[in-house]
């Protein structure tokens, strides 16, 4: 089995930005890379519209849309300032007056396209799970650091937790290793526990979906209406279900809080019913995440029908100075606050990171994806949060670097058209 270390992740970037379907935008030259708008309207896009819409959409700061994309012609809907829509994300990154990319297309399509976007210089805003498995999270967050733009994922209660008493002490008491060892500290995180349909038999094509582009880099598999738009999470090739959907809403503060932004969870022991099925996301009870410093984390499903229950001694609480000897509690005084979080359109007028960054944004879904390999192997895992690989388990490390399909066809497969977008460019 091939071991996914720094130099894997490296092959990895530079196929997966060749690999985007050959998927390649424009020259460097007309890019533009990490530079702020010159207005304070920032310009967005939506990529992959359909019922997100915008509705909640969190483009904090994005004043101006001027384009919508969707490969179903049905759901590109929306009313961008000038009309302008697409059914091809590269024609999109193309343009000169676009800010902003925001991607609510299936998980299983935003590594690509946040790839393509940083490549191009747009300020990125993703919803949530980040990404499909870790080593895409990998790939984007390098390729973010590497563009210069922002990132922000789609959730925001880390910012809450960021302006509480309470949360702010507990951080910095872990952040500055006041106590070392976390083994009693528990925290619950919760995810709703719904399922995909089995035994799914094959559908027409709506005419207005291009269903190989929806697939893009994930496995072929025949057409049903349960595979897509919106249910599409509840399948293992384009999501994680519920416990990365949903998940990353209660994961994502608990992360911050605990300090546990530059790092993921040494072990990951499930309970649930197996084996899973091995296409459509299925039950799970609980997931036990522990860190290296014994710090865990209970991922609660609900349970499933005869399932056990999670049970521990240990309540979950924040710690505090009280938890701090005379010594322990004099450094924490001197400790200064971290700094304030900065809202997504803020920090692309700054030209930093907004609090949903990147590398914060790979390591909540690190943890999430650790869950559901968990789930699906059965049995214990143990993750390397450094060289970001399992552990002496082979048939369960395949699933940190799952191999992406290339298209059957396209608009754009042939060098020549890839050519010729530049050239407009």
């Amino acid at each position: 089995m091939t071991q996914f270390n720094s130099s894997t992740r490296r092959r990895f970037l530079k196929t997966s930005a060749a690999g985007a379907a050959t998927f390649t935008i424009v020259p460097r030259h007309v890019l533009g890379l990490g530079q702020t708008p010159p207005s304070e309207t920032l310009t967005y896009a939506v990529v992959g519209n359909g019922r997100r819409k915008d509705a909640g959409i969190g483009c904090a700061g994005a004043r101006k849309k001027i384009a919508v994309c969707d490969v179903d012609t049905k759901h590109i809907g929306g009313e961008p300032d000038n009309k302008t829509r697409y059914t091809d994300f590269r024609k999109l990154l193309e343009r000169d007056d676009l800010d902003v990319v925001c991607i609510a297309t299936p998980p299983h399509w935003h590594a690509l396209v946040c790839i393509a976007a940083a490549k191009a210089g747009k300020h990125i805003f993703c919803e949530k799970p980040m990404t499909k498995f870790i080593a895409e999270g990998r790939a984007v967050a390098d390729a973010v650091e590497k563009s210069g733009v922002t990132f922000q994922i789609g959730t925001f209660k880390r910012y809450g937790n960021a302006n509480n008493k309470s949360h702010i002490e507990n951080h910095k008491i872990i952040k500055h290793g006041l106590v070392k060892d976390l083994s009693g500290i528990v925290a619950h995180c919760g995810a709703r526990n719904r399922t995909g349909k089995t035994d799914l038999t094959e559908q027409q094509v709506p005419s207005s979906l291009d269903y190989d582009m929806w697939l893009g880099p994930a496995p072929y598999k025949p057409y049903h209406s349960a595979r897509v738009h919106y249910s599409n999470r509840f399948y293992w090739d384009y999501e994680g279900g519920d416990l990365t959907n949903f998940g990353a809403h209660s994961y994502d503060p608990f992360q911050w809080s605990f300090a546990k932004d530059d790092t993921a969870p040494v072990k990951a022991v499930p309970s649930a019913p197996w084996p899973q099925h091995p296409d459509a996301v299925g039950q799970y009870g609980w997931v036990e995440l522990t860190y290296a410093d014994g710090l865990k984390a209970i991922i609660t499903g609900g349970g499933w029908k005869g399932g056990p229950k999670y049970e521990t001694s240990a309540k979950q609480r924040l710690l505090s100075s009280d938890d701090l000897d005379d010594a322990g509690r004099k450094k924490l005084a001197e400790l200064p606050d971290p700094e304030p979080m900065l809202s997504f359109g803020d920090a692309v007028r700054q030209g930093k990171q907004s609090g949903g960054h990147a590398e914060s944004s790979h390591r909540v879904c690190t943890a999430l994806h650790l869950a559901n390999i968990a789930i699906r192997m059965g049995r214990e895992i143990n993750f390397d949060p450094v060289k970001e690989q399992i552990v002496g388990d082979e048939q369960a490390n395949r699933l940190v670097n799952i191999p992406m399909r290339a298209p059957r066809r396209g608009t754009c497969r042939r060098s020549s058209c890839v050519t010729k977008a530049s050239r407009r460019s």
